[in-house]
């Protein structure tokens, strides 16, 4: 069955607005808070410098992306024997985790729970391996990780970013409110 072009549109509005209300919350807050003047190379540098080492330990060979509060890359490594792609895939968790002020993990967690609408968010890669940085109550940008498995990306972009001191923990999500009883 072939619907008319304007019934598609429809179909896409409508489903965009309905979809997320149906659905079960699942993803975690954004941190709250705010941006704060853009990371340094320098500081970068050594970030991505302690990403690098915990991979190198491990015997992971990643790409680390260090981006600034707009999400435009500040820094980049690729170590030796790093997949190509990881390349493009760490800058954009990196974007994703400062743009959203949540780890990237958030996004990920929240499509294997279901919440397929992440899909349709401008921007977000939902795997993990980006998180925000932050530095005297601020955010100042994002590391992102790419090159081994989600969660081994995982493990470096938090040696990276326990570097920069203590960051702040992700507040829960809400409670997810039950669905509304059908109407008689």
């Amino acid at each position: 069955m072939k619907l008319h072009p304007l019934m598609t549109i429809v179909l896409a509005v409508v489903s965009s607005i309905a979809l997320p209300v149906a659905l079960p919350v699942t993803a975690r807050a954004q941190l709250p808070n705010g941006y704060g003047p853009s990371i340094s190379v320098e500081t970068a540098r050594k970030i991505a410098a302690t990403a690098a080492a915990e991979g190198k330990k491990n015997g992971w060979n990643v790409s680390v992306a260090i981006v600034d509060t707009a999400g435009d890359l500040v820094f980049f490594e690729r170590m030796d024997n790093a997949q190509v792609a990881s390349t493009d895939v760490s800058q954009a968790k990196a974007r994703t985790a400062v743009r959203f002020k949540r780890p990237s993990k958030a996004f990920e967690d929240a499509l294997v729970g279901g919440r397929q609408a992440i899909l349709s968010l401008p921007g977000v890669t939902p795997l993990e391996g980006g998180i925000p940085l932050v530095a005297d109550g601020k955010i100042i940008g994002a590391i992102g990780v790419s090159g081994a498995t989600s969660p081994q990306d995982g493990v470096c972009a938090q040696a990276g970013a326990d570097s920069l001191g203590k960051q702040p923990v992700m507040p829960s999500p809400p409670p997810a409110k039950p669905p509304a009883p059908p109407k008689k």
